[in-house]
């Protein structure tokens, strides 16, 4: 393919993504697929001669499409969003042309510096305290990661690293697997399963800190495990507080802990993936209030803020504490501008050496919808969540299982968790919309989370009619069912 078939092909590739997203509502939400559709459909090797570009494209919709989960649908209220804007997708677009691989200031300058002021930019709409920033006399700053999950591994090994040096400067006669082996990890019992994860892979144990009534963690809880575990020889470095949990979107008591960590010497990782980016409202931003005590912090732009996936910002108040545990300096990866102190070369604040030019899709997005009307994005789904709310508790068949803060609604028929996981079944097998399901204690709970970019208040009723039309199909069949028992 040359420049000029580029040109054509590009032009009509952006037709079908532009007619793909207009139409998305048309489509069937969730595939009606079975595990290994795709291979009979598809040849066993790669083919020996070129095929041309028609032969590829109208095999999209004959083999990829039929297998697609539609995220941006305004029917789909799984997970959380993924973000996704026209802005950003024409971003994405300069970002594969450019096509550089910014481990270095001096691997693309552009790459390098246009990150470093979109995360001011972005720490300064959500307000975030100045030694987050990388202004001039600044140790902090900000980097883009791939997940969430990549920034509180990032966090966690160089929190057991900072922690390893400090101990063995106090005691020389300890090696470095006496002190690994007694090191403690601390999260919520309403954490992601990446924090437990980063444990796995940073070789830490992790403990699990009970969450209360609100499923939030508060420092009394914190430090009655802390105690227990200093007392018997073990030594506390790590505690990721979750700011929006998975589950349910309860929010952890950032101002009791916070004290507590910064006592007890205990990096303070704040993990606020989807909630974060309700923070540019200041209606919302309370629920950040207790940051300063923080040494890292990670939202994710490419949830909530229309910045399509790989996006998650994050912030540190000290720089040094990641350079410090990953930096490794090569002779071909060195720079002669690399000792200024003017430059920053991010392969030191992340695992993978290789980096795309993400910034630019925060760049784009920034500008082309302005800080007010990316609040206006997060109210309308926050409103929309609080309409769906409205509708389950009109209907006294139906509870709700947790206060909805941001844009999720948890909640299930009052009864057995059979029941409800039969009214899930039910759900996902019509296909008209998609959810999924969580625990909170022992409930089985529905999790309604408004997703899509172009969901509107209709979307809502629609959901909602369905939803309370299968209960009363189901609550027939199942008290037909048990009368006959």
């Amino acid at each position: 393919m040359d420049a000029a078939e580029f040109r054509k092909r590009g032009k009509e590739m952006v037709d079908y993504i532009a007619d793909y997203l207009e139409k998305i509502d048309k489509r069937q939400v969730f595939p009606d697929v079975e595990p290994g559709y795709l291979r009979p459909l598809i040849p066993d090797c790669a083919p020996q001669d070129p095929e041309s570009f028609e032969d590829v494209f109208k095999d999209i919709e004959k083999i990829i499409m039929p297998g697609v989960t539609h995220w941006h649908s305004p029917y789909f209220f799984a997970y959380f969003p993924a973000a996704s804007s026209f802005p950003a997708l024409l971003a994405d677009m300069l970002c594969g042309g450019i096509g550089c691989v910014g481990f270095s200031w001096a691997a693309s300058p552009a790459c390098t510096e246009l990150e470093t002021v979109m995360l001011d930019w972005l720490g300064k709409m959500i307000n975030l305290p100045e030694e987050f920033l990388a202004g001039k006399h600044s140790q902090g700053g900000g980097v883009i990661q791939g997940s969430a999950s990549e920034a509180t591994l990032i966090s966690l090994l160089a929190a057991r690293t900072k922690t390893i040096r400090q101990v063995q400067s106090e005691k020389p006669e300890l090696t470095e697997a006496d002190i690994m082996g007694r090191l403690v990890a601390y999260a919520s019992d309403q954490a992601h399963s990446s924090v437990e994860r980063a444990a796995l892979i940073g070789g830490v144990k992790i403990k699990n800190v009970c969450s209360d009534d609100t499923f939030s963690v508060c420092g009394s809880a914190l430090k009655k495990v802390l105690d227990e575990d200093k007392a018997s020889g073990l030594i506390p470095f790590f505690f990721c507080a979750t700011l929006g949990t998975t589950p349910c979107c309860s929010f952890d008591k950032l101002l009791e802990l916070g004290p507590i960590c910064n006592k007890e010497n205990i990096w303070m990782h704040i993990d606020a993936a989807y909630a974060g980016s309700a923070f540019i409202c200041p209606e919302f931003r309370h629920l950040l209030n207790g940051v300063e005590f923080a040494d890292s912090f990670n939202f994710n732009p490419h949830k909530w803020l229309l910045v399509n996936f790989d996006c998650s910002a994050m912030w540190v108040k000290k720089r040094s504490d990641l350079t410090g545990a990953f930096k490794l300096e090569p002779l071909y990866l060195q720079h002669h501008h690399q000792e200024s102190g003017l430059v920053t070369d991010y392969r030191h604040w992340q695992i993978p050496l290789g980096r795309r030019f993400r910034s630019l899709k925060l760049w784009f997005v920034l500008r082309m919808y302005g800080v007010t009307g990316l609040q206006e994005h997060i109210r309308k789904h926050v409103r929309l969540s609080h309409q769906f709310e409205h509708l389950v508790l009109q209907d006294e068949r139906f509870e709700t299982c947790a206060e909805v803060v941001l844009g999720l609604v948890c909640f299930r028929l009052k009864g057995s968790n059979e029941l409800n996981k039969a009214l899930l079944k039910s759900i996902n097998e019509a296909k008209k919309i998609h959810l999924v399901p969580c625990h909170l204690r022992e409930k089985f709970v529905l999790r309604f989370a408004i997703c899509s970019r172009t969901v509107e208040s209709t979307h809502i009723k629609f959901a909602w009619q369905h939803i309370s039309q299968l209960a009363t199909d189901l609550l027939k069949t199942w008290e037909q069912k048990h009368h006959q028992q």
